[in-house]
């Protein structure tokens, strides 16, 4: 009988299935008084990009955003309807939820 050859399949372009406001999301609600240094570092960015990201997510109201002391503290809104049309049935709490079950109790924490 013939032997099917093993085919790995090698792309020569890589690239994350999820976008950094999702990682900085992620980040955010894993420690809501992270540095925008450690987002920027663990992501991989600048912290002028991860200022952006932010200044993103707090104008569609994702997250608020108050000081405490020089740090910020960063607050999600997980009720927050997303945006595009094929997941606008979701809202922000179980995009989080699903991708990192763990940040889901700091979410009920903070709510606490």
């Amino acid at each position: 009988m013939n032997e099917l050859p093993s085919i790995v399949i090698e792309s020569a372009h890589h690239f994350p299935l999820l976008t950094n406001h999702t990682f900085a999301l992620m980040l955010i609600a894993q420690k809501p008084d992270v540095r925008m240094r450690e987002i920027a570092a663990t992501i991989g960015i600048t912290e002028r990009a991860v200022q952006r990201i932010v200044d993103d997510l707090t104008s569609v109201g994702y997250i608020s955003v108050t000081k405490s002391g020089r740090r910020n503290q960063y607050r999600i809104q997980p009720e927050s309807p997303m945006r595009h049309p094929l997941t606008r049935h979701l809202n922000i709490g179980e995009l989080i939820h699903f991708i990192s079950p763990e940040s889901t109790l700091a979410l009920e924490r903070d709510s606490a």
